[in-house]
């Protein structure tokens, strides 16, 4: 049995691999939705395809990937054979977001995989960007690549197929560059520790993780729990419906109810509803368990197939890896008591057929039951960064006007919901736009009596947008948009009876602080 001390410091190695990984690519890619936004994530697979470690990138890339490593477990692999995907229903998530796998080898044994995931800025289909408001199925959406291997003659043929070619053949070999760095120290660390300690380490981190997440969901207390909650479309509102079942060790959530596959873009494949689901479990239990496929072993996610939450080809899902997924989190956590962050990742697009660029902007997050809710942050599903303003503006014909927290917005409570932000954009040329955001007609709610944040808002011009939309922007046209803000925990009132006795010299006892 492998030592404890000797366990962590593997551990340790193996995080540190995801870390380097991610740094790599970051650090190599050319596109700005990469290198300023870090929209990009990277993990490490045992043989059998479990993720044994992640970065701490991108929630609904983490919990997605595994479906793409058992999407190439059963090709033939070879030392050097890299593979590449994004088809929603062979392992990817939506289009623009392209997995490139290694196989590691130690001699002629398979020994590992390492991954990772990026959001390209553009992979083709009629919408600059590949994130249009109005697609109806996946060749509107851009270029579905099924797995197949990755080589020169397929990152051109792939990059010859999207906007701006040059610069998705740097991103796609940044990210060759980063399954590499992982293949070469995971092999180093093969020879240092050998072959059987490796083998045993895997497994050890897998159970490891396993029985923290168990112990705490066994401390979450057994019975069911419910909650609901919407998407907004142009012709009304998608129910998400979810039972949360705890019997022990192990948690159910069951969406059963929920909405029938739309004709639109909110759909997703079951591996992005897992993959919330994974985030939002791991938000309840305890952030510090190791990030890796043994935290899942105890949670099961059912969605009805040729529902919302588990579609069908060819429907189109760019919506559904972004929005669907945020508000499966936010049921989920709604349904153990939770205020809710603002529960949209506000994606927008611009560019033309010479340029694309898209975003994901930051709101307000829920407030804790002991501590304020962060102001101007990517919440939940997202966990980028923003684009800085001046790589912004450099890089594409667009001017930022303002930017700013919208302050108030957060939701009252004894503990406060974060602010939304306002980012307003100046078009400096004729561009494309799209806009898929969410929390326009229905605010993040509050608990515990906290009072929801406010919505968000969508205008060109002074005119108001409707949530999801596509159009055109003229010269000196400008776009803004409003993100929602998060809801507050507890009794406002508490909030002002805690605000006075701290002013009377009475400071909150430390349970309340």
């Amino acid at each position: 049995m492998i030592d404890p001390i000797e366990l962590q410091v593997l551990t340790g190695g193996l995080r540190a691999i995801c870390d380097e990984m991610g740094a790599v690519l970051v650090r190599s890619a050319h596109s700005a939705n990469i290198k300023e936004r870090r929209d990009a994530s990277t993990a490490l697979f045992e043989p059998s395809g479990e993720m044994v470690m992640q970065a701490e990138h991108i929630p609904v890339h983490l919990g997605a990937m595994p479906a793409a490593v058992a999407a190439v477990l059963d090709e033939d692999h070879a030392p050097g054979r890299p593979w590449i995907l994004n088809d929603p229903y062979a392992g990817g998530t939506h289009l623009p977001d392209i997995t490139v796998i290694l196989p590691v080898f130690a001699g002629d044994a398979l020994i590992a995989f390492a991954a990772s995931r990026a959001h390209h800025a553009d992979v083709g289909g009629p919408t600059p960007g590949s994130m249009p408001a109005d697609s109806h199925t996946l060749e509107d959406e851009g270029v579905v690549i099924a797995p197949r291997v990755l080589d020169d003659s397929a990152i051109e043929e792939l990059s010859e197929m999207m906007r701006q070619p040059a610069q998705r053949r740097a991103d796609l070999r940044a990210q060759l560059a980063a399954g590499r760095a992982g293949a070469r120290r995971v092999a180093e660390l093969h020879d240092k520790a050998g072959g059987a300690t490796l083998r045993e380490a895997f497994a050890a981190v897998l159970d490891y993780a396993e029985r923290r997440t168990r112990a705490c969901i066994r401390a979450l207390g057994d019975g069911t729990r419910t909650a609901r909650d919407v998407l907004e479309t142009q012709a009304g509102d998608l129910e998400i419906v979810l039972t949360a079942t705890i019997r022990g060790e192990e948690v159910t959530l069951d969406f059963t109810g929920s909405a029938v596959q739309h004709e639109g873009n909110l759909n997703c494949p079951l591996a992005v509803t897992r993959s919330a689901c994974y985030f939002a479990i791991r938000v309840l239990t305890d952030p510090d368990i190791p990030p890796s496929a043994g935290a899942y072993r105890p949670v099961h996610v059912r969605a009805p197939d040729g529902s919302i939450l588990n579609a069908r080809s060819p429907a189109a899902v760019a919506a559904g890896n972004v929005e669907t997924s945020s508000r499966v989190a936010d049921v989920v956590l709604g349904a153990f008591g939770r205020a809710l962050g603002q529960g949209t990742m506000n994606n927008l697009t611009l560019g033309s057929e010479q340029l694309a660029y898209y975003e994901t902007i930051g709101g307000g997050q829920g407030a804790c039951p002991d501590a304020d809710g962060p102001s101007g942050v990517h919440v939940a599903m997202s966990n980028t960064l923003n684009t800085p303003i001046e790589a912004l503006e450099l890089e594409f014909p667009l001017r930022v006007t303002r930017y700013e927290l919208r302050r108030g917005t957060g939701g009252a409570g004894r503990f406060r919901g974060g602010d939304g932000v306002l980012r307003e954009l100046e078009a400096l040329a004729p561009l494309r736009y799209s806009l898929i955001t969410e929390r326009r007609r229905h605010a993040p709610t509050g608990a515990a009596g906290g009072s929801p944040g406010k919505p968000g808002r969508n205008s060109l011009d002074g005119e108001e947008l409707p949530a999801k939309v596509v159009g055109e922007l003229a010269p000196g046209q400008r776009l803004r948009i409003e993100t929602p803000g998060g809801g507050g925990y507890g009794d406002p009132v508490d909030r002002s009876r805690d605000a006075a006795a701290t002013a009377h010299g009475s400071p909150l006892p430390p349970e309340a602080r």
